[in-house]
């Protein structure tokens, strides 16, 4: 008999681990396994099918389920917590989360827990990473079920959470071992932590030929220069405009870049774009729902995060062969082998990108290299099999723990709710 499994996700945007998601439920055993996924937002990429939509093609149960809107009072008290304790940014991430906390967060657990108890379920699933899925780890806790956390991206924890997470949480599947390094840094108990990198699909392929790609976007037959992502602060995607400026007034040449993707910060990577005088150099795609055609319209594709989970866009663009040149972080270092499938540099290293890019530049035969050994190593490491049978596992162990009706120390010791 098939397990009640929900999943809750309370992310914006579709992202990265939105694909890694849908790859899993498309593979997982569903005689073993029965999702029901709730989500805040119904999210619709581009002109692309709706996250229900998808779910719908899948079989699987959809759930919107609208976050919690502060009341009046509350969203003046956060104001109020700012200019008091502005002198401390630790002291104002704190108090502006106790308004959170009891305005929005329990709130919202209840009615997770009610809608646990309503599906029946046998296990909570979370899909983002603990700070921003507190509410599901309470609302597992109300209801009396397991819950495991997938970790996606790195967190900054506060003490409240930390604790909660450690009394509740059954296992924490982190996409890389920095994410679970980051974690346990910050007090969250290593054993519970189990890392399962993301997986891709060795047997991808793009819709749209390079050459129909560069069409569209008017880039012509030079070297392209390339990234995707969402246009957010993180991203730094204003370094690469910087790099790209020094690129094309140190070699003179019609060097083009491809940013593929949308979000708050375009204005001003444009505005900076005009600013360097490289806005014919630099094409704004905004989101593509086939952004792997794009990736394979590139000569290099690089990524300057300055913080990542485990990005399946540097994946994709390895499997597409092409080299990645990214920042040296979490999640990024345990994808590209520096020298080999690309280069991992400093954060925000102006020149040592240009360097770098000006070699790959230079150089098809490096460029072809890197690539080759990145699509090996993506095939033999991020195999999707490994990544949907590494999930599995911890889902698997958990449920036979609960049935087995062992409860975690931390939990048995932990009493009532927190607050």
């Amino acid at each position: 008999m098939s397990k009640s499994v929900v999943l809750l996700d309370t992310g914006k945007e579709w992202g990265g681990g939105t694909n890694s998601m849908l790859e899993l439920l498309k593979r997982i055993d569903r005689n073993k396994y029965r999702f029901t996924c709730v989500f805040y937002h119904d999210y619709r990429p581009g002109s692309g099918a709706s996250l229900s939509e998808e779910l719908q093609r899948l079989g699987i149960d959809f759930v919107l389920l609208p976050q919690t809107s502060l009341p009046k009072g509350a969203k003046l008290s956060k104001e109020v917590v700012r200019v008091l304790l502005f002198f401390s940014k630790r002291l104002r991430r704190l108090g502006v989360f106790w308004v959170d906390y009891y305005f929005r967060i329990r709130p919202d657990a209840a009615r997770i827990a009610e809608l646990l108890r309503s599906r029946s379920a046998e296990l909570l699933y979370l899909n983002n990473q603990p700070s921003s899925n507190l509410e599901g780890i309470l609302a597992a806790r109300a209801a009396a079920i397991p819950v495991v956390q997938h970790a996606r991206s790195n967190a900054t924890l506060n003490g409240v959470e930390v604790r909660i997470a450690n009394q509740t949480l059954r296992k924490v599947i982190c996409v890389s071992e920095g994410v679970k390094q980051r974690l346990v840094e910050q007090g969250i108990i290593a054993a519970k932590c189990v890392v399962v990198h993301n997986g891709i699909d060795g047997g991808l392929q793009p819709r749209l030929a390079p050459g129909e790609i560069r069409t569209r976007a008017r880039v012509g037959d030079g070297l392209l220069i390339g990234t995707v992502g969402s246009l957010m602060r993180r991203k730094r995607i204003g370094d690469l405009i910087r790099v790209i400026a020094a690129l094309v007034k140190e070699r003179r040449t019609a060097v083009k870049c491809l940013i593929v993707g949308a979000g708050p910060e375009q204005p001003r990577l444009s505005a900076e774009a005009k600013q360097y005088g490289v806005a014919d150099q630099i094409i704004f795609a905004g989101f593509q729902a086939d952004a792997l055609s794009y990736i394979n319209a590139l000569d290099i594709f690089v990524l300057p995060s300055e913080r990542e989970g485990l990005p399946r866009t540097a994946l994709e663009a390895m499997l597409m062969s092409k080299p990645v040149v990214a920042s040296r972080v979490t999640g990024s270092s345990e994808v590209v082998v520096d020298g080999q499938t690309g280069f991992l540099l400093p954060l925000g290293g102006i020149p040592e990108w240009v360097q770098a890019l000006s070699q790959l530049a230079d150089d098809a035969a490096l460029r072809k290299r890197m690539g080759e050994a990145g699509r090996r190593r993506v095939l033999e490491q991020f195999s999707i099999d490994k990544y949907v049978a590494g999930t599995r596992a911890v889902l698997d162990d958990v449920l036979a723990s609960s049935v087995r009706g062992e409860i975690p120390v931390e939990l048995a010791r932990s009493g009532k709710d927190d607050g």
